[in-house]
């Protein structure tokens, strides 16, 4: 019978294909090094000779740089990061190190890769090889994949096994990032990237990114409607996109930046595929020169500020281009601001910003050979031509807004020869005739160049999808109201025709409906209450979108009335008009700064910004959730707004909302109507969703016809088990069930759920016992998360039971005694009867919080009579709660309780040394554990030894619990309740 397991489906898979492509294969344990060493020392000095004639010359001075490059490994182990000596290593890779090898101790410059000759006989010596064992001290780390460049480990890679639901990429991936890069940090200072698959998925990442931020690869398809690719299909395209000489040295120089995060720590910065392939298709037309245009849509929020990085980058590289010119076109100051700071943070060498007209024009008639940044309206008063050569490329950001007045005419005359490239993160609609006219090719399928949709960055989880709330049934304006009154005035002034259509104009105009104090008061008290019901309580930030500067301070202090002054603040540009008060709200470059920054903080007490035009564009904060909309926008601008609440905040964001007080999200798709269908995919309507939310419900339960849902314990999991026994209907049970899920997390916390709670919960719970084996979406599944695990273990109805001890704590008994209609029954019997029965359940929370209640209890009566009318009062209480909690307990499967005790034993070790995040952990074992045990495990010894070794994996590993007390612990807990 076949066997299928990591080495042999996926590790010799990924080998295979390297090895195709002329790169030597040479198992871990033939490799020409000693365990305890990073590099093939032999392999790269033979690599320093051959490329540097002055070593050449006297190969005793490779020593010396294999010297210098063994510092910097060794730096490594006494840093709290590797990214530092990653970026000292890394510069060396790109040969922009020297030393004083030349006549009189002149300076040369080192090489260690061939970049010159990739097409053809290279210096370079490419070898791959599997489980590459590296020791330091007592400890031993074995890779599953290392590809080499002259004796440099550039790429580590961990293959999973595709057969085993427990597996992901995700372990992989948690494996490289969690537990090697922290313990063997000396072998990831040469690193350019790791890679980590289980045959299905296949994600990339730089030293020290998130596991969540890993990207998948894949390629531009010529066809759209093909269907995606999946299992080792899909794998093998990524390999061959991303493993290849060519495209690891290509990510080694032009697609990796080191910058500095919020907190202020170095971080590396690895390009996407979108973003790999987009650069790519520019260089590609510029050195073929034949096309000198093209226009590329990348959806908002898909990192098309750093795609400019990236492309300049390269193109300043491109040796045939006899170092040309880069412009980086803008057209608001505010979009400067942004790109200019993603540029300054990636410390991209010839970079300037231009600050005036008459420095643009002196740069560019001098024929500056530098990345300039600068505005489209710099332009305006440029007269001819200002620089006629061939190797200036221009890439115009928002490229259809930029054809606004004659700017982009005027450039075109200033730079008749240049390369103009037009960037987008919104759709072009086809009545933007210039755009494609001044952009796209006629040789580009669509007008495009390099599209990267809606639909693909969801997908890749680059964004998140839009939900709009429209909240307008309390709030709205009446028109014809209005009318009817205006009338009347008319009337009663005896108001000419005329005199009616000035006034209506001024008076009836959009403008001042809007700006109505009282409407204004109203919807700031519905915006508080709003936020502090949906937002807050899950860790998230808003921003109000308003009509002027004016309604900006109105909202501010009706906001003030509710929330206090310390939870919003107003960012607007300043202009002459300005009223002096609002200096304050008008903030300079590096005050601005300061307040992006304490919005991006969590623990800041500024919880919204208030808007009109700034910050609606170029504003990049994950931490902002929710869009308070009460400004008419339309088309790019709508779209372009609305974009700032899609950014990935790991772990728990899930979408983006807007709350829609104008009406305005039929404009979204209407003002896009190239592709209305993709736009309403992205921006779901709440209202649409509430319709979709009892049909999914009532198809999940048509899965049981029969069942008995008021039917608890074993029996009603197996009946309802037996319903959804057969494969094909288990996976669509899944699948519909999925469904209802999404639209409740959607939806939640809207009161219109209680009716429907109990049917989600029972649905819920059959689901989590028949859990589907691909395990593909947990990220997703994780980031469902705490709603609907409130709601599964949420206790909606309890009932007193009866009981055969000799005093029955029944309902009416509790009542009585309460209510002192019977005092036959002393405390001390009620307090030795709770006592008894918290005992039972020692490992379930529940309990232990009862107990610690019922101690506390104790403690603070000790000194007073134990007759105490309120001890008495409380002591009940507690009484009523311990019967209720049994009720529940005993309704809960066996595996829910061993959850429960689970979560009592992680929760003892949470801890600022220990920031284990309890539900995580609790979660990530019951999922492990269920992937890997079997009938009766418990009894064999292969069983043990997978459920021990998963189990271990996931503590040691993922989560950093390397206490053996903690592990037996879990262990026990498992063996019980598994």
């Amino acid at each position: 019978m076949a066997q299928f397991n990591e080495a042999n489906s996926v590790r010799d898979f990924i080998r295979d294909l390297v090895k195709s492509i002329d790169v030597q294969f040479v198992p871990g344990n033939e490799l020409p090094r000693r365990t305890d060493e990073v590099l093939l020392e032999g392999v790269l000095k033979s690599a320093l000779i051959s490329l540097n004639p002055e070593i050449e010359a006297d190969p005793a001075k490779a020593d010396e740089v294999i010297y210098n490059l063994r510092a910097i490994l060794l730096a490594a182990r006494n840093r709290p990061h590797p990214v530092v000596a990653n970026e000292e290593f890394m510069a060396w890779l790109a040969g922009q190190k020297s030393m004083p090898f030349g006549p009189n101790g002149e300076h040369t410059t080192v090489q260690l890769i061939d970049f010159d000759h990739l097409d053809e006989d290279s210096a370079n010596q490419w070898i791959v090889s599997t489980e590459v064992t590296f020791k330091q001290g007592r400890l031993e780390k074995r890779f599953d994949l290392v590809l080499w460049c002259n004796g440099l480990p550039l790429v580590v890679g961990e293959a999973k096994t595709p057969i085993r639901p427990a597996y992901t990429w995700i372990d992989g991936a948690a494996q490289i990032h969690d537990d090697y890069e922290q313990s063997v940090p000396q072998f990831f200072v040469p690193n350019v990237f790791s890679f980590a698959t289980e045959g299905k998925d296949f994600r990339y990442g730089t030293i020290g990114m998130p596991v969540e931020l890993w990207g998948p690869w894949r390629n531009d398809p010529t066809d759209e409607d093909a269907p995606a690719k999946i299992g080792l299909v899909a794998v093998q395209e990524a390999v061959e996109g991303i493993i290849t000489p060519r495209a690891v040295l290509d990510f080694l120089r032009f697609f990796t930046l080191y910058a500095t995060d919020r907190k202020h720590r170095k971080i590396k910065i690895i390009a996407r595929f979108q973003q790999f392939q987009a650069t790519n298709l520019i260089i590609d037309r510029v050195l073929l020169g034949k096309v000198k245009q093209g226009l590329i849509w990348h959806f908002q929020g898909s990192g098309k500020s750093l795609l400019m990085v990236f492309t300049a980058l390269k193109l300043r590289a491109m040796v045939e281009l006899a170092n040309p010119t880069v412009l980086i076109v803008v057209d608001r100051i505010d979009l400067d601001t942004q790109i200019t700071g993603t540029f300054n943070a990636s410390d991209v060498p010839g970079l300037v910003s231009t600050d005036s007209r008459a420095q643009l024009q002196m740069l560019l008639s001098q024929g500056a050979r530098k990345i300039i940044i600068t505005t489209i309206h710099k332009f305006a008063e440029a007269s001819g031509v200002l620089d006629a050569r061939q190797n200036i490329i221009a890439m115009v950001d928002e490229a259809h807004r930029s054809q606004e007045g004659d700017y982009g005419q005027k450039m075109r005359e200033a730079l008749p020869n240049a390369y103009l490239f037009g960037l987008t993160g919104t759709p072009i609609n086809r009545r933007d005739r210039n755009t494609f006219k001044w952009f796209g090719a006629s040789e580009d399928e669509g007008g495009y160049l390099s599209r990267y949709s809606f639909q693909d960055s969801i997908r890749d989880g680059s964004t998140l999808p839009l939900h709009f709330e429209p909240r307008l049934s309390e709030i709205h304006i009446d028109q014809e109201a209005i009318d009817e009154a205006f009338e009347e005035l008319a009337a009663d002034r005896d108001l000419s025709e005329s005199d009616k259509i000035t006034l209506s104009k001024k008076a009836a105009s959009i403008e001042v409906l809007i700006k109505t104090p009282s409407r204004i008061a109203k919807i700031a008290a519905d915006i508080a209450t709003h936020y502090q019901e949906k937002v807050e309580p899950q860790g998230f930030k808003a921003q109000v979108v308003v009509y002027d500067k004016a309604s900006c301070v109105a909202y501010k202090n009706e906001l003030d009335k509710h929330l206090g002054p310390e939870a919003s603040t107003i960012v607007m540009s300043k202009s002459r008009g300005d009223v002096p008060d609002w200096a304050k709200w008008t903030p300079g470059a590096e005050e601005l700064e300061q307040v992006v920054a304490r919005f991006n903080d969590p623990t800041d007490p500024l919880k919204i910004i208030i808007v009109t035009a700034k910050l609606l564009t170029g504003f990049d904060a994950p931490i902002l959730y929710c869009q308070y909309l009460d400004k008419p926008l339309k088309e790019h601008t709508l779209l372009q707004a609305i974009t700032r609440t899609n950014r990935v905040y790991p772990p728990d964001k899930t979408h983006g909302l807007i709350v829609d007080y104008l009406g305005i999200f039929d404009d979204v798709a209407r003002s896009l109507s190239f592709d209305e269908q993709a736009v309403r995919e992205l921006v779901t309507n709440i209202e649409e969703l509430k319709a979709q939310l009892v049909p999914a419900l009532a198809a999940a339960l048509a899965f049981f016809p029969g069942a008995d849902r008021t039917l608890g314990g074993y029996e009603g999991l197996v009946q309802a088990q037996s319903a959804i026994a057969e494969d094909g209907r288990k996976d669509a049970f899944g699948a519909a069930y999925s469904v209802v899920s999404q639209l409740w997390e959607a939806l939640s916390p809207d009161p219109m759920l209680g009716e429907h709670r109990d049917d989600y919960r029972w649905l819920s719970d059959v689901y989590e016992s028949v859990r589907p084996s691909d395990i593909t979406g947990r990220l997703v599944w994780h980031a469902l998360g705490a709603k609907t695990i409130d709601l599964i273990n949420e206790h909606v109805a309890v009932e007193i039971p009866q009981s055969a001890e000799k005093i029955v704590l029944d309902a009416q008994t509790i009542e009585d005694l309460m209510t002192g209609r019977r005092t036959d029954i002393p405390a001390k019997e009620i307090e030795r009867q709770i006592t008894a029965r918290i005992a039972r359940h020692l490992y379930n929370p529940v309990f232990v919080e009862l107990g610690q209640r019922l101690n506390d209890l104790r403690e603070r009566y000790a000194d007073i009579q134990q007759s105490s009318l309120e001890f008495l009062r409380e002591l009940l209480e507690l009484a009523r709660d311990t019967v209720a909690a049994e009720k529940a307990a005993d309704e809960m499967p066996r595996e829910e309780q061993g959850k429960a005790a689970l979560t009592e034993l992680f929760d003892v070790l949470k801890g600022d040394q220990t920031p284990i995040i309890v539900e995580n952990v609790v979660n990530r074992i019951d999922e492990v554990v269920r992937g890997v045990r079997f009938e009766g495990w418990q009894s064999t010894i292969r069983g043990d030894q997978e459920v021990r070794q998963a189990l271990r994996k996931t503590l040691y590993v993922q989560f950093k619990v390397r206490d053996n007390d903690v592990f037996e612990k879990a262990l026990e807990y498992v063996r019980e309740y598994y």
